[in-house]
């Protein structure tokens, strides 16, 4: 039989009408000999009903939950209505019943709550991906990934695509490296991003290209990163930062009004990266609540305070200190050390007193609150550090923590904003360099160009990353495209020019053909479909995703591989 309906578009208006229909069987219950069978699709629930004189009776007796079966009826009116479901107002009087297939007892349960555990789910993804919540992540990712891709299209941008076999330049993550069969010792890179090739399709003259790019980056797993990923990558030639904004703005409005019919008020605010950190601790700062933080040494030094000796003092007040308990403010200490902090320390107004584990130094209580502006339940938080960027960095995640943990933030609130004017290079003093703040072909701004070499620390880029929701969702910045300018980009990064050819020669070699200014972003696709489908883990939002300690429990991956297909790539292990 051919299907007629999906099982969420039947209702009153069909009623009297012969229907074919086909799907799992959510459930079934015999009530006083009428059996009942919910039947699901990707789309939703109806209702059949087999009548105890209906010669399909002996076949439904024997469904069970997951059976694949096709079924005709006509429509009739339902007389205990769902009002939870679509179809709730009618069901299905069946006249022909047939089991495309059995299926066993599952190992989770197919419903929108199912208390299996994360490895459980993993492992049997093809039936958690079955399970409505779940099919409405990727059925949602599908309408986002296609309305970016319409908006781009009408922007007259090109689709291309970028080899996945490519060289190693590791000068970011770990790169996934692919031995070569044919060139035994020599490897191929899966691509981190697909940045070198976009930028040649710009020197050869393309001018607007986009791609929906798997990218694969060997480093630590969290709950918004996966070790291959996906990028909705976008290049243009002879466009201007804002220009290049002014296209993810229009792409970025035209998404969440189509899949979500939600406005976003353009153009995007702007926040310098220095207000980003001074005010946030953070690069990708979540403005959907407030608590600023500010600086605390004018007020703090005079008073000698043993902890806060030669450290710099930063923090926030927080308007409910009765909400953290002796317990959440031990939680809260891990918290920034594990952040590089050195202390957090606290100071409460509770009844016109101050407590705390920094009260007993504070000799004159009127002035310190005059001071900090306390107010009755309010809480001080201080972090402390050797440096300004650490100390901000570990605030920033207490701000965030304590914005998550107390329901801060409203979680159908999307507050956007671009994190602009960033630093070109940051200094490692671990390994006593400098490194690329973004990546080591971002441009300059043009006025300082000249001091790329001079004082490297004073240069600002002309690079830009948008964030939603305390999450940064994509990142881009206008490319060098002068050879000379990007030679003294790595000369500044410390790379030898044997180093210089070897990895790069192909990319400085095309810049000296008349390389047109260009510039670009990638925006995070699992990210921005975590954040519209009001998710917390980026696992629910792909297919098949690896668990936190890199395995696909499903596939059994990584895993041992034949003997003979080693000796075929000359690989050896060491003992």
């Amino acid at each position: 039989m051919k299907y007629t309906h999906h099982n969420n578009e039947l209702n009153r208006s069909h009623l009297g009408m012969s229907v074919y229909l086909k799907g799992w069987v959510a459930k079934t219950r015999n009530l006083g000999g009428l059996i009942f069978i919910d039947l699901r699709d990707k789309n939703g629930i109806t209702q059949l009903v087999v009548l105890p004189e209906n010669s399909n009776y002996d076949t439904a007796t024997r469904l069970k939950s997951e059976y694949v079966i096709e079924a005709k009826g006509k429509v009739i009116e339902r007389q205990s209505k769902n009002k939870n479901i679509s179809t709730g107002e009618i069901e299905i009087e069946v006249t022909e019943l047939i089991i495309l297939n059995e299926a066993e007892m599952t190992p989770i349960g197919i419903s929108h709550e199912d208390n299996a555990s994360e490895e459980v789910r993993l492992k049997y993804r093809y039936l958690d991906l079955r399970r409505p919540v779940m099919q409405n992540y990727l059925l949602k990712r599908s309408q986002i990934t296609q309305a970016i891709r319409e908006s781009l299209l009408e922007q007259a941008f090109n689709e291309f695509e970028t080899p996945i076999l490519g060289k190693s330049t590791p000068e970011g993550a770990r790169d996934f490296l692919v031995p070569s069969r044919i060139y035994p010792g020599e490897f191929y890179a899966l691509p981190q991003s697909p940045q070198i090739y976009k930028q040649l399709y710009m020197v050869a003259g393309f001018e607007r290209y986009f791609q929906i790019a798997r990218c694969f980056r060997d480093e630590d797993l969290r709950a918004d990163r996966q070790l291959e990923f996906t990028q909705i990558d976008v290049e243009a030639s002879f466009l201007t930062e804002t220009e290049i904004q002014a296209v993810i703005e229009r792409t970025l409005a035209h998404t969440f009004k189509k899949v979500l019919n939600h406005e976003i008020e353009l153009p995007i605010r702007k926040m310098p990266y220095d207000e980003a950190i001074r005010s946030y601790g953070s690069d990708k700062p979540d403005l959907r609540f407030d608590l600023k933080l500010q600086s605390y040494n004018d007020l703090l030094d005079p008073l000698q305070i043993p902890l806060f000796a030669d450290k710099v003092v930063r923090g926030f007040v927080f308007n409910e200190a009765e909400k953290l308990t002796r317990k959440e403010l031990d939680k809260l200490t891990l918290l920034v050390k594990k952040n590089h902090a050195d202390a957090l320390a606290f100071v409460k107004l509770i009844n016109n007193e101050l407590s705390g584990s920094i009260a007993k130094f504070i000799a004159n209580k009127d002035a310190f609150i005059e001071q900090t502006n306390l107010k009755e339940g309010d809480i001080l938080l201080l972090v402390s550090s050797s440096n300004y960027e650490k100390t901000s960095n570990a605030a920033g995640v207490l701000r965030k923590e304590i914005g998550e943990s107390f329901g801060l933030a409203n979680p159908n609130q999307f507050e956007f904003v671009w994190i602009v004017d960033w630093p070109l290079f940051e200094f490692d003093e671990e390994n006593n360099r400098f490194v690329a703040l973004h990546h080591p072909f971002t441009a300059p701004k043009e006025h300082q160009k000249h001091l790329m070499k001079e004082n490297p620390k004073a240069v600002m880029a002309q690079a830009y990353d948008i964030v939603l929701n305390g999450y940064e969702i994509g990142g881009g910045s206008i490319r060098i495209h002068e050879s000379s300018i990007q030679q003294t980009m790595f000369e500044v990064l410390g790379l030898e020019k044997e180093v210089i050819e070897d990895r790069f020669g192909f990319l400085v070699g095309a810049l000296k053909y008349g390389t047109p200014p260009h510039g670009g972003l990638a925006l995070g696709l699992d990210r921005i479909v975590m954040l519209m489908t009001n998710t917390k883990n980026i696992k629910d939002v792909i297919a098949f995703p690896k668990t936190q300690s890199a395995r696909d429990l499903m596939m059994q991956a990584p895993s041992g591989v034949d003997s003979k297909q080693l000796d075929e790539l000359k690989i050896d292990f060491k003992k």
